[in-house]
């Protein structure tokens, strides 16, 4: 499994919103260039993220966007589910009720079944509010 582009970037936006959560909106420009990413592709992931709900989207000329939620409501799994669509290693395992033909003799599914438990295991235990604390730690000991 690979996460794309666009499911680090919508991780990374997401920090960075959380981060810079002052009570004032955030600008996708000075998200873009704290992060070193295109505003123009931001603006696609933002929009995104909105329509999920995952972030409010303020209007105007002190305009930008803030999490709608605290970051601890927020999960890994949800940003990048949200982005990458499933994270099942294999496509028989993408479905709610697996529908292979072959699941009963096929012994290469239980190693698929726990790799996918494992990725879930790790993506839905850590929430947004465990990247601030990790990126405020790196902070701390980051020498220049």
């Amino acid at each position: 499994m690979k996460i794309s582009t666009k499911g680090r970037y919508a991780l990374r936006l997401m920090l960075d919103l959380a981060l810079n959560n002052t009570g004032e909106p955030v600008r996708i420009k000075d998200i873009a260039q704290r992060q070193e990413i295109s505003d123009k592709y931001l603006e696609q992931i933002i929009s995104v993220l909105n329509k999920a709900g995952y972030v409010k989207s303020l209007r105007g000329p002190q305009g930008g966007y803030k999490l709608s939620k605290d970051p601890k409501e927020y999960t890994v799994g949800m940003i990048l589910r949200l982005t990458e669509g499933s994270l099942a290693p294999v496509a028989c395992l993408e479905d709610e009720v697996n529908q292979c033909k072959r699941q009963d003799e096929c012994s290469t599914l239980i190693l698929w079944e726990k790799l996918y438990d494992a990725i879930k295991g790790v993506v839905d235990q850590y929430t947004l509010a465990d990247l601030v604390e990790w990126q405020m730690e790196k902070a701390d000991h980051y020498v220049i």
